[in-house]
Order: structure tokens, then C-alpha cells, then sequence
């Protein structure tokens, strides 16, 4: 009998994710604002956030010993219900002559939060899943992320700007308060994990469990992690600091344009979680090496653009269909090297595998923002020079992989 996708468990985990991203996201746009209002620094914020992602990476495997360990819902619920309580404590001692300390602190604790639930709600998704319904569950959770990045920045900085930082704090503390109360009806097969000494040799046996998983027994997992975040380090890097700088520098464009092309990436974000859910059962997984070798194919025009005489308006609109190209398949592709490695890996393990992911994409996106900053500031009068063999490279990475996909979609059809 085939699984039905949105059973209880998982609806109740996508209602959840779906109030805590949107409090998520308005809260973070109402920081930034207040930030930029009170300091007028964009530098003063990125070092706030510079110093809130390193609880977050060097947590992140603890959290994924956690995850495995420990009762999933009762983890999220209680971290839910902290992160709440956290940001109703900073709204409450938010003062004019403490804010920037406060909302620093506040930043870094959501950090060491952040460490712990992400793991978890990741590993409760084979938990509740089997199957293809794996990859389908995968990309209705980006769906969630994209419509709430969608519509949260609107309405946030509307009631920030109506009600001030404190009401934003407010209501994404309800946010959280709600994802808890989803969490709370959620009902998971309890795990077992074996008993072992103090919490030191716990850490230090998980942590070399999952290692040996990983790069003996699983090698494709680890192969699997590289190539996510070889992806992420060029997507990011290109969109995050080449699309403002295109946008504003290069072109010389309004501000509007720029907003209008962020709006755009976030449909297409929307849209390749679709196309995930849609082609999943459709697709076969040696395919998945042509898909990453077109993430170079959609870099490509973008520089052409920028090679051939046309005005800015032509080549920022070859630009905004590039990058939504890019967004749409590296959303399709993560998805899809996601579910696959949740698949592949047993359940007392899956929290640890999933807390490797998050912390390497997240070590593999600052660094090509880093990367691609100082490659657009050298050739900001030729960015083709950093577009067209960024794409090339890509599409070198994509055929480099076939061979390892191959040999997957040949162990999924013995398995």
C-alpha cells in the first residue's frame, strides 16, 4: 500500500515550519533595519550575523548527536519554546542604551538554537516519510521556507515600520509559541540509542561512528556532501554578491530592480521545489549530473550578456532569467542529494549525517560570498571574466559526477 505524503506527523512538522520560518524571517528583516537605523552600518550587522554563525557550525554535529539520542519532538518542542522565550526576554530588556548588546546576544543564542533544531527537523523527516515520499516531503519543506521568505520581508518590514522592532519581536515570538504547540501533536517512534559512559565518550563514540559511516562504509554519502556544497559555494556566490553588485554597480539600476530581481529568485525558488515534487519517481538519478552541469549552462548567458552591445535593461533581464535558471535548478538539485543521502542512511545515524550537511553547506556559502566578492570587486568593469568560467567550471563539476551517479542509480536498482 503506498504511504500517503501528508499524513498527520508530517502536516503538523509543515504547519510548524511554516510559523517558525515566517517568525524567522521577520524577525531577521527587523533586526537588520534596526541595526542600519540605529549605527547606519551594514558592516556592524554583517558582523553581528559573521559572529552569530559560528555557534551554528561548530554546534551543529553536537546537535546531531542530540537528534539521535534524544526524543525528537520533545527537542524541537523545547527548543521551539526556548527560541520564543528568548525573544520575548530581548524585547522585553530592548533599551535605547542597550539595543546593538541585545540584539548581538540575542542573535547568538538563536545561533545555538538553530544548531540543535535543524538536525533534528531533518531527521524527523525519514522518520515520518519512506521512499520517494522522502524526496516529495524534502520539497514541500522548501516550498514552506521559499513562500515564507516570500511574504515575510513584506510584511515585516510593514510592521516594523507602523509598530517598531519591539511588535516584530512580539509576534515572532507567537510564531515560535505556535510552532511548539504544532510540535507537541506530533507522534514518533521512539528510538533507543545504546547507553555509554559519560556525555565525553558518547560524543566521542558518535562522532566516530558516523565518520566511519560516512567515509568507509557510505563513501557516496561523503561524495554526496561535496558536491551540495561545491553547488551552494558558486550559487551563493554568484547570487548573493554578484546579483546586488550586477544590479546597483554595473548597471547602474534603481534600487526597485533589485528588489524586483530578489522577488524573482524567490519564485523561482518556489517553482524548483514544485518541479522536485513533480519529478521525483520521474527522474533518473544519473541525471542529477546533467542537472548540476546546467547550473553552468544558465552562468554562461549571464556573461554573454555583458560581452555583446546591449543596453542595461536587456542585460539585467538576461540576468534575472539566468540566475532564476540557477536558482530553480539548485533547488531541484538539492533536494534531490538531500532525500538521497537520508535514504541511504539508517536511522540511529541520520541526525549526525544531517548536521554534517548543514554545517558544511554553511562553512561552503560565506566562503563563496568571500570568493566571489573580491572576484567581482577585481573585474568589476569585465564581469564576464568571472561569469562565463564560473559556469564552465560548473559544467566540468556536472560531468566529472556522472560516474558516481551512475554507480547510485546501479546500487538503488540491486537494493
Amino acid at each position: 500500500m503506498m504511504q500517503k505524503l501528508f499524513c498527520r506527523n508530517f502536516v503538523l512538522l509543515i504547519l510548524g515550519q511554516v510559523t517558525s520560518l515566517f517568525g524567522n524571517f521577520i524577525l531577521r528583516l527587523a533586526l537588520s533595519m534596526y541595526v542600519l537605523d540605529a549605527t547606519g552600518s551594514a558592516a556592524v550587522f554583517a558582523g553581528i550575523l559573521s559572529a552569530a554563525m559560528v555557534p551554528t557550525i561548530m554546534l551543529s554535529p553536537l546537535g546531531g548527536i542530540l537528534a539521535d539520542r534524544a526524543d525528537r519532538r520533545t527537542v524541537m518542542v523545547v527548543l521551539d519554546a526556548l527560541t520564543g522565550a528568548s525573544v520575548l526576554c530581548a524585547a522585553v530588556f530592548l533599551r535605547a542604551e542597550n539595543d546593538i548588546a541585545v540584539i548581538c546576544v540575542l542573535m547568538i543564542v538563536l545561533s545555538v538554537l538553530g544548531a540543535f533544531e535543524t538536525p533534528t527537523v531533518q531527521a524527523c523527516i525519514p522518520s515520518m516519510l519512506e521512499g520517494d515520499n522522502i524526496m516529495r516531503g524534502n520539497a514541500v519543506v522548501n516550498q514552506a521556507a521559499s513562500l515564507s521568505y516570500l511574504t515575510a520581508p513584506v510584511l515585516g518590514g510593514v510592521c516594523y515600520a507602523a509598530l517598531g522592532l519591539r511588535s516584530v519581536m512580539l509576534a515572532s515570538t507567537v510564531c515560535f509559541f505556535v510552532t511548539a504547540g504544532f510540535e507537541c501533536f506530533i507522534r514518533l517512534e521512539r528510538h533507543a540509542p545504546e547507553d555509554g559512559g559519560s556525555v565525553a565518550s558518547v560524543v566521542r563514540r558518535d562522532f566516530a561512528e558516523s565518520m566511519r559511516y560516512i567515509f568507509r562504509e557510505q563513501a557516496v554519502v561523503s561524495k554526496m556532501l561535496f558536491l551540495t556544497a561545491v553547488s551552494r559555494f558558486f550559487v551563493m556566490g554568484i547570487t548573493v554578491v554578484g546579483l546586488p553588485f550586477l544590479v546597483r554597480n554595473v548597471l547602474g539600476l534603481g534600487a526597485e530592480y533589485y528588489g524586483a530581481a530578489e522577488s524573482a529568485l524567490a519564485v523561482a525558488a518556489i517553482l524548483g521545489s514544485i518541479a522536485a515534487g513533480v519529478l521525483t519517481g520521474r527522474i533518473r538519478i544519473c541525471r542529477l549530473s546533467i542537472m548540476l552541469g546546467s547550473l553552468g549552462i544558465f552562468a554562461v548567458p549571464a556573461g554573454i550578456a555583458f560581452i555583446v552591445p546591449a543596453d542595461p535593461l536587456a542585460r539585467y533581464i538576461v540576468n534575472v532569467i539566468s540566475f532564476c535558471g540557477m536558482e530553480i535548478v539548485i533547488s531541484i538539485f538539492s533536494i534531490f542529494a538531500v532525500s538521497i543521502i537520508q535514504q541511504r542512511t539508517p536511522n540511529h545515524l541520520i541526525g549526525k549525517v544531517m548536521a554534517y550537511t548543514s554545517t558544511i553547506t554553511l562553512c561552503a556559502q560565506p566562503l563563496g560570498q568571500i570568493v566571489y566578492g573580491f572576484l567581482f570587486d577585481r573585474f568589476s568593469t569585465a564581469v564576464h571574466i568571472v561569469l562565463i568560467p564560473t559556469g564552465l567550471l560548473i559544467c566540468a563539476v556536472g560531468a566529472l559526477s556522472a560516474n558516481l551517479f551512475k554507480s547510485l542509480e546501479q546500487q538503488s536498482s540491486k537494493s
